[in-house]
């Protein structure tokens, strides 16, 4: 059924799949798969150009799986793992089943099998219980990590949870306070992995066009999801939506935009 999803979306023009699940990594257990062997049904798609992975459970990632994962080359390496927490105590009561020590192993096997792959997170800022240096560690584990991007979030109480019920409640204040640390550390990692890429030759899947100040520009993003900008020239009619192209990376148009050298090939 993946294959034959993927194959009627590249008939409709789609060149780039995300495979996306609530457990993504526990595919196939039923039937004897796993995600690899979903990645390659869709990488066997010819119409099919990319495939990149959705949210992965961090203490399921493993050499095997990476092995397999780096042999396809349409295979993007973009990978979010949600982290939650920098601090074992927090996981424990947030009850998540991984400790740090493990994500970070989950990390290093990524960087183990791809050069300067984009690891992504999700981190909760103010969790029932959280004290200083419980954040303290949080802050130092995600510089650490050293990610692409973080998606921040307060914690929110939800009636009916075990959550709402645990004592310790931490103000709001304190949440907003803890949330703009992690926002500010995340724009700074960020620009740094962005600035990793400049000067090297990039392959790039261009998707719209935007307005930027006065100009018109063909945004897309590389295999690592670095978002990158062509000057709409309508001399070159060929270089639009769905159009893969190949240039240098040269330098930021804005935060977090990355303009292509002028002699922008066809990919």
């Amino acid at each position: 059924s993946i294959k034959e999803e993927a194959e009627k979306l590249g008939k409709k023009g789609f060149c780039e799949i995300v495979l996306v699940g609530i457990n993504l990594t526990s595919f196939g257990k039923e039937t004897g798969k796993n995600i690899c062997d979903a990645v390659e049904t869709v990488c066997a798609v010819d119409s099919i150009k990319r495939i990149r992975l959705g949210s992965l459970e961090p203490d399921h990632i493993s050499d095997e799986m990476l092995h397999r994962l780096k042999l396809q080359k349409k295979f993007c390496p973009q990978f979010h793992l949600s982290l939650q927490s920098g601090c074992d105590e927090t996981l424990k009561r947030m009850n998540r089943h991984y400790t740090c020590d493990e994500y970070y192993a989950g990390c290093e096997i990524l960087r183990k099998y791809f050069k300067n792959p984009a690891i992504t997170t999700d981190v909760i800022a103010g969790f029932v219980g959280e004290t200083d240096e419980e954040f303290a560690q949080t802050k130092e584990f995600v510089q650490k990590v050293n990610f692409y991007e973080m998606h921040v979030f307060k914690y929110s109480r939800r009636a009916g949870t075990r959550a709402d019920r645990m004592p310790d409640q931490v103000p709001e204040q304190v949440k907003t306070k803890r949330s703009g640390e992690l926002l500010a550390l995340e724009k700074e990692m960020s620009r740094k992995y962005r600035e990793s890429f400049l000067g090297a030759e990039v392959e790039v899947l261009l998707e719209e066009p935007v307005m930027i100040g006065d100009e018109m520009y063909m945004i897309g993003h590389t295999k690592e999801y670095v978002k990158v900008a062509v000057p709409f020239d309508k001399t070159r009619p060929e270089i639009g939506k769905n159009c893969f192209v190949k240039g240098v990376l040269l330098d930021f148009l804005t935060e977090e935009i990355i303009t292509l050298a002028e002699n922008t090939k066809l990919g």
